[in-house]
């Protein structure tokens, strides 16, 4: 018997070796040269369509420079990029297109078992998209109500902190639209024109190990960017990008490009985790113009730095975001210049309709824990009358605002773009260092208030709670700032049900 078996099994082996490495498409073979400036398209088009039709397998990018434009993936293929492998975006606009209508590098639709992997690069060109030599300013009605109306984040000379003036460019750099089981690992992604990859609709996504290096002056050119998507992981990633470094909504419209097709999909069941995030808007941010609901996620092990905003949560529409954590967690903030959305708050969660009409949903259900942060403007906690904010709780939060050069140009204004009302989108505020309003069952317990040398009046509480129902303050360490030390370091009106205890000094009287 054993003398019949061995050698049919010997002969199987033999048969499944060269099938595997058939299964292999390197793009050379397909015509693509990688010499750095030839367009290869249609070469590189080549090797992904005879990998599909062979049923399915690995497309290698070799060592060398290969420059494309829009490329169609398909189901059950890896697109794989070897150590010194460049995949490069085509200078041209011309050359991203899909349908007649312009997309980004990378384009995914309705496929499944789809993956991008290796230790090579994934360039998308997009300096060749801008102009940088000229800033992205805010004029003179979006500032009208700052503190500094026209000189609002005025810069004296050069860029400042950007961003550059963005030309006819690319869209998302690469797409995932209704996909399933998404895997993206380990590649470098850098200089991506617009958002760099977005998942839109899809089920089962993991993005494991990647570094994302963007232009930090490159406008919306976002991390990560997940639309209605569920069963989402991101872990041990390094992400540092011109606008939100990892960005999660609720979608529910029709976009104009081919594979968005207005799934009622909710966005649900998300991870992100022991990954490292620059940004000059939100290291994380959640929601925005949505109406789709936004549930049960988990962020830990991150640290977010040099950033306009750490973490960011934002209800302006339809649908709820609700039941999320977010724990062991480093953030350091700043003010920037120019036409970024943000005010170097390193925690906002906010409530506010960015139509005239219409229903807008609630935020419940958000826990902070273990995080310690510095900033130069202070946490914000703010519902409004029509979406009170719930159940929000902050435990073992350390938190050090500092002085900033900015603030005669920017400081002491709240930044809640986008918004119906002008008058609550960018305008003069008091800056207590965790300022809330609107809230029902707050709770802050074991929190840590420090100040810089703050010297500017419009710094105040510790903490001020205004129009509130059941509000805890149990464990506070805090002052009111150096500029306020005749007020008290904790103030509570217009509210029913609030208790403070346990409240100590932070200078040590």
């Amino acid at each position: 018997m054993k003398r019949t078996l061995l050698p049919a099994l010997a002969a199987l082996l033999l048969l499944a070796v060269p099938h595997a490495r058939a299964a292999d498409c390197n793009v050379r073979d397909f015509g693509a040269l990688g010499d750095g400036t030839t367009i290869e398209t249609v070469a590189i088009q080549k090797a992904i369509d005879a990998c599909r039709d062979g049923g399915g397998g690995r497309v290698v990018v070799p060592r060398g420079v290969f420059v494309s434009g829009t490329l169609r993936l398909h189901s059950h293929i890896e697109l794989h990029l070897e150590t010194g492998a460049v995949l490069k975006g085509s200078p041209r606009l011309s050359d991203y297109n899909l349908g007649g209508q312009v997309v980004g590098l990378l384009y995914s639709e309705n496929v499944e078992n789809v993956a991008i992997t290796g230790r090579g690069q994934i360039d998308g060109n997009g300096d060749a998209f801008m102009d940088l030599k000229a800033a992205k300013k805010i004029d003179a009605a979006g500032s009208q109500y700052t503190r500094q109306k026209e000189r609002f984040r005025e810069v004296q000379e050069g860029l400042g902190d950007g961003p550059v003036v963005p030309l006819s460019r690319p869209y998302q750099m690469i797409i995932f639209s209704v996909c399933r089981n998404v895997t993206i690992e380990d590649v470098l992604i850098t200089n991506a024109p617009f958002w760099t990859v977005h998942f839109a609709d899809c089920d089962s996504v993991r993005v494991s190990g990647i570094r994302l290096f963007n232009n930090i002056l490159v406008p919306n050119g976002d991390g990560l960017d997940f639309t209605s998507s569920s069963n989402v992981i991101v872990s041990d990633c390094d992400i540092r990008a011109g606008d939100d470094a990892i960005a999660i909504t609720g979608y529910d419209h029709h976009f104009e490009l081919p594979g968005y097709k207005g799934i009622r999909h909710p966005s649900d069941n998300i991870t992100v985790t022991n990954s490292t995030l620059v940004s000059r808007s939100c290291g994380i941010r959640i929601g925005g113009l949505d109406q789709n609901p936004m549930r049960n996620y988990v962020f830990s092990n991150l640290v977010i730095s040099n950033s306009n905003r750490g973490i960011g949560v934002f209800q302006r529409a339809e649908g709820s975001i609700e039941d999320m954590t977010f724990s062991n967690i480093v953030i350091h903030t700043r003010l920037h210049t120019g036409d970024w959305w943000g005010h170097g708050e390193p925690i906002h969660v906010s409530a506010i309709r960015v139509a005239e009409k219409g229903p807008i949903g609630r935020i419940k259900g958000l826990k902070f824990s273990h995080i310690v942060a510095t900033g130069e403007s202070g946490i914000l906690v703010y519902g409004t009358k029509e979406s009170v904010i719930e159940d929000v709780s902050f435990e073992d939060v350390d938190f050090r605002l500092n002085d900033s050069p900015l603030n005669p140009v920017g400081g002491g204004n709240f930044d809640f773009r986008p918004v119906f009302d002008p008058r609550l989108s960018l305008f003069a505020h008091d800056i207590p260092a965790f300022y809330a309003q609107h809230v029902k069952n707050l709770r802050l317990r074991d929190v840590s208030i420090e100040w810089g040398n703050v010297e500017e009046p419009y710094f105040t509480h510790a903490v001020e709670v205004t129009d509130y129902e059941d509000v805890l303050i149990d464990g506070l360490r805090g002052d009111a700032s150096p500029a306020s030390r005749d007020q008290a370091p904790v103030r509570l009106r217009n509210g029913r049900g609030g208790r403070v205890t346990n409240v100590r000094s932070a200078r040590g009287r």
